[in-house]
Order: C-alpha cells, then structure tokens, then sequence
C-alpha cells in the first residue's frame, strides 16, 4: 500500500532513530479540509463523496498519505473541532458508509487515510458532557468543573474560577445553571476540555481510537494534543483558584490572564501519550500518529518523538509560524528571513540525533504561505515565490505536509469585510479586541486578519475557471459556505496540471524526489552563512552524496557568499524554478534574481 509511487528507504540509513525505517519516512503527507475540497451534492459543503471522486488528483501528485480535518458528527460551532458523536459521521459530510468507501478507495490507489482528532475537549453537546451536568452522574468529573468564586453570585463577572482567557475570545470559563458550577474552555464555550486526570476519560478515548483503527483508518492527528495535561497545585487546585499554591500571572490586554503556561506541555503529557501508544497502537503496523503541538519547544520535540519514549511519531511545532507576531496573534510584524532561518534550523538541530520533524508552512489554522511571506502581486512572483517556499520546506529532514491548493500557489482570500469571514475565532477576536477591549483599531484588525485569519486557507479548492472554482456546480442551487476566490479564473488545478512549469509541476518534481532520494528524507542538516539576510542555505549530507539548497526569499537581486558560488559543470543542478542554465549563471555569479531557489548536488 505505502510504496505506491515511491521506494522504501533503505534500512542501511538512519530516520528517526526506529529499526527498521518507519514506512512514512520519505512520505509526503496531503491535507484536505472536507467542507472546502470538492462539493458532491451542491449544498455548498464539500463532503466524503467528493473527496474520493478527487483521489487520482492525488494519486498523480504523487503524495503518500491523506489526512482529513474532522468528519464526525458536529454542531460545528468550530467547523467540526467540536466533535458530538466519536463514532459517527456528521451528515454535512455524508455517511459511515462514505467513509469506508473513502477508505477502500484510498487504499487501492496506495494512499493512507488518517483522521484528525480532537481529544483535549468536546462539544457540549457530546453526551459525555450532557451526562456530566449532573454531580451524581458517573460522568461528572469527566470535565474540568468549579464552582463560582466565594462571595460571588454564580453566573455574573468576576464569578469565574480564574481570570484565564480563552484563545478565541472572552473568559475561558463558562457557567451552567443546571449544575450551578462553571466549566474550563480553552477555545468556544462550545468545547468543554476533558479531564484527562480521570482515568475513565482515558479509556473511553482509547476506546474509541481502537473502534477507528479497526475500521482501518491509518492514524490520527491529534489536535491540540500537548493540551490535555494541566500544571495543578498538590491540593488538585489550578491555578488563580481560590487558596491555590499556584499564581495564574499577570492580566493581559484583552483583561484576562494566559492559561498556556497551565496547560500546554503539562507535567503529565508524556505519561498520558505513553499510555496512548501501549493502548492503542501497541501491536499493530502501518499507522501513523501525529500531534498538533502548541507549547511543546524543539528540544522536547525529540523526546516526544524518540521512538525508544513510546510517544507520538511527529509532532507540528509552532515556533515558526509566529515569527511575525509579538504578543498577540493579531499584532503582527514585519516577516524577516533570518527568523525563519534560525527557527527552522532549531528544529533541524534537535532530532538531529532521535526524534522526527513535520515540515509545514500552510495548514486549516495558517495562511496562504505565497501571500503571507512570499509575493502573490503578480503571477510570476506568485509561481516563483510559490516555489522557492515549496522547495526550502521539502528540501529539509522530516516529513512534508502539503494543505490544499499549496500544490497550486493558492493565495489569501484577500477579505475586506468582516461579514466575509466564516471563522469563529476571526469574528470572536475582532468582537473582544476592536469592540470590547479596544486594545486594536478596525484597520489593524482587519489587515491581520486579511494576513493571518484562518479562513485564507479554508476558501474553496481551486480545481478549473468555471463559476464556483469546480468545487461545486456551476449552477448549484447553493453558494459555498465560504466565498471563492476570484482569482480562481487564473489559478486553478485545470490550467496546472499539464503545464511543465506550473507550481503543480513543482510539487510534483520535489514529491519525487523525496521518494527517490533518500538524502533528502533523512541525510543530515547543516547550515551555511549564504552572506545575505535574505538568502536561506543548508546542505544536507548522506553517506558520499552532499546536496546543497539555497532559497532567495526576497522580491529583490541577492548576492551571496564565494562559498555557496559554482564554477564548474560538475556540480548538478538538481531542481530549481527558473531554469537549468539560469540556476548555474545565478550560483557562477554569485547573484540569485527575485524568489531564485536552487538545489544542487556537489
């Protein structure tokens, strides 16, 4: 199933530390957000069906694994991040019966499925959490529950638990008048957290993973995994709690305090995954599991994904995708190249010796990487700049991930209207930092959220020109959930995918290359001052073979070092977006044009 369209890596060479290599080593991984990708009944929502009506799109691109943002049963008061029923699919996607059909479908033409869970909380319609309303119900401590604060009214300001914050807006606790006691929600009032303290919690997850992977999905990405075990004082107290030994620290600007100190990487998160690995993946073969990582650094990176830990195989680090922002996520600043570069050599440094690395600029929670650091103008600095991020990601250690239409060089929404936006946490954040705190002003909000606002990445897949992109009928009786971009007339998978120097083309170029050159899956990192600010270099080595990749991730000429410069023919130019001949002028001369990336083996 794995080898389809590639080789395995030999186990003469080292990947994470495991004998033999892991099958997902030298995988590229493919993410799809099932209400934007393809739209099978013209109800406006992307659904099962059309996901596997798509699957030789990805058979061709050539990428190993599928990984699905959620599909169970959902309000969808988060797009499906607030899950009601585990072992259901929720009928905005389709049926069980859908997915099994995914699955076999999948599976046929060499591509493995995994499912992305959410574990750390729930939906509050989810029955655990209607049964946990009640104190005498055995469900009762499955959550995070705390009475209002002494001297009090339950219910109004200043009642709750602790001053922390939510991440998408106001206080992080929710009050419930049926069990006169607040709830913890780190994200919607929609997503109570699981107490993951509670053993019974524990097995009724595993439980339910194990339910899933008999099914014959072939992993999970876990959201917010790093999440679900909270810093508590020796009395069981959180912090800020009344007599609690543990300070909550200080008020931020929206008024509230941070509760990601508390709660990412807690004291117990590697005993928890440990149990997850012997409970349910223990004993069985080709899966693979993944978790969303927010508070986890690259050093603890390695110990969660050493194999002889028993964790998770990778983990997504965040480091990186917050170089352009100081404090908030809203406040953003100016992208630096050596940032990036010393963020993404960090991670590089610390699985150099056991551990793993997920490679990934764009996902469902991230921008368009071409518009966020690269130059979506016009459509040659789009397609270079495409590009030149495309090959400095895969040309590192790790494993690849591609979100949807990056294959394309799909670009922001470019919104200029609130009312455009779907996304709970762009509305909520707009409501608590413009309207309630008044720590933003309307201009700057809505500029970050036409740079940063998760709903760049969640507009329909750009599949041909026609009125609604290909994602749904042109004549279909409902809209998208979400508008289309209009520059899907240009950009569009239609237009790529015979063309030999579209973005598609690329993608396709480095997928294969991953698969064929095991340098690029697992040969070694090192660094190289390229002699300019703007220029990203980095050999990678395995055994006799050294390749060299070097990035300009500027719209301007960059000159860079003797050292990195070429004089003879025998060096190879590997990959490179403009041409062969211009790739060696470029390293002869020692002058890279705009968005100029190469890859050469010396």
């Amino acid at each position: 199933m794995t080898d389809f369209n590639r080789s395995t890596l030999p186990d003469t060479v080292r990947s994470n530390g495991a004998t033999p290599n892991p099958w997902w080593a030298n995988a590229v991984v493919y993410q799809i957000y099932p209400r934007s990708f393809q739209d099978s009944n013209g109800d406006g929502v992307g659904d099962l069906k059309g996901i596997t009506s798509r699957l030789d799109y990805l058979a061709d691109l050539g990428v190993d694994v599928v990984w699905l943002s959620p599909v169970y049963k959902s309000p969808q008061d988060d797009n499906g991040y607030d899950i009601s029923d585990y072992q259901d699919i929720d009928p905005l996607f389709g049926t069980l019966e859908d997915m099994d059909e995914l699955l076999a479908e999948a599976h046929r033409r060499g591509l493995k499925v995994v499912m992305d869970l959410v574990v750390n909380h729930t939906s509050d319609e989810h029955a655990w959490f209607q049964a946990s309303r009640d104190k005498d119900d055995p469900h009762a401590d499955w959550y995070w529950w705390r009475p209002a604060r002494p001297g009090h009214e339950p219910g109004t300001p200043g009642a709750e638990p602790n001053r922390w914050g939510s991440y998408f807006g106001g206080s992080a606790w929710q009050y419930d008048p049926k069990r006169g006691e607040y709830y913890l929600h780190q994200f919607s009032r929609k997503q109570p957290d699981l107490n993951w303290e509670n053993p019974e919690v524990r097995k009724a997850v595993y439980g339910m993973m194990n339910w899933w992977m008999d099914r014959g999905i072939d992993g999970f990405r876990m959201d917010v995994i790093t999440l679900i075990s909270k810093r508590l004082d020796g009395h069981g107290r959180l912090p800020g709690e009344i007599d609690s030994e543990l300070s909550e620290g200080e008020m931020g600007e929206e008024g509230y305090t941070d509760a990601s100190p508390f709660c990412s990487d807690g004291p117990r998160l590697d005993e928890f995954l440990a149990e997850m690995r012997r409970e349910v993946f223990e004993g069985r073969e080709g899966y693979m599991n993944v978790g969303e990582a927010p508070g986890i650094t690259p050093a603890r990176n390695e110990h969660v994904t050493d194999p002889k830990n028993g964790e998770l195989d990778m983990l997504f680090l965040f480091d990186h995708v917050g170089i352009d922002q100081k404090g908030s996520k809203w406040n953003t600043v100016p992208f630096e190249v050596g940032n990036l570069r010393a963020s993404l050599a960090a991670q590089q440094e610390a699985v150099r010796d056991a551990g793993w690395a997920s490679l990934f600029f764009c996902n469902h929670d991230q921008p368009r990487v071409v518009s966020r650091w690269g130059d979506d103008a016009d459509r040659e600095s789009r397609e270079l700049s495409a590009k030149a991020f495309g090959m400095l990601l895969h040309m590192h250690r790790g494993t690849p991930y591609i979100y949807e239409g990056e294959e394309l060089g799909m670009t922001n929404a470019h919104f200029t209207r609130l009312e455009q936006y779907r996304d709970l946490e762009a509305v909520n954040a707009y409501r608590q930092r413009v309207e309630e705190a008044k720590c933003q002003s309307p201009e700057s909000m809505m500029a970050a959220l036409a740079l940063i606002g998760r709903d760049n990445a969640r507009t329909p897949m750009q599949w041909d020109a026609s009125r609604y992109a290909g994602f749904t009928a042109p004549d279909a009786a409902t809209e998208p959930w979400i508008g289309v971009n209009p520059n899907h007339v240009e950009i569009n998978a239609a237009e790529e995918f015979d063309d030999p120097e579209s973005v598609y083309t690329f993608y396709k170029k480095l997928i294969a290359m991953r698969h064929n050159m095991p340098i690029i899956a697992v040969g070694d990192f090192s660094p190289m001052d390229a002699g300019n600010d703007d220029v990203i270099a980095f050999q990678r080595h395995l055994e006799d073979t050294t390749i060299m990749v070097i990035c300009n991730l500027s719209s301007k000429k960059a000159a860079i070092s003797e050292s990195l410069r070429i004089n003879d023919n025998k060096q190879q130019v590997l990959l490179s977006n403009y041409s062969t001949a211009h790739a060696f002028k470029s390293m002869h001369d020692g002058v890279l044009d705009p968005w100029e990336a190469i890859t050469v083996q010396l």
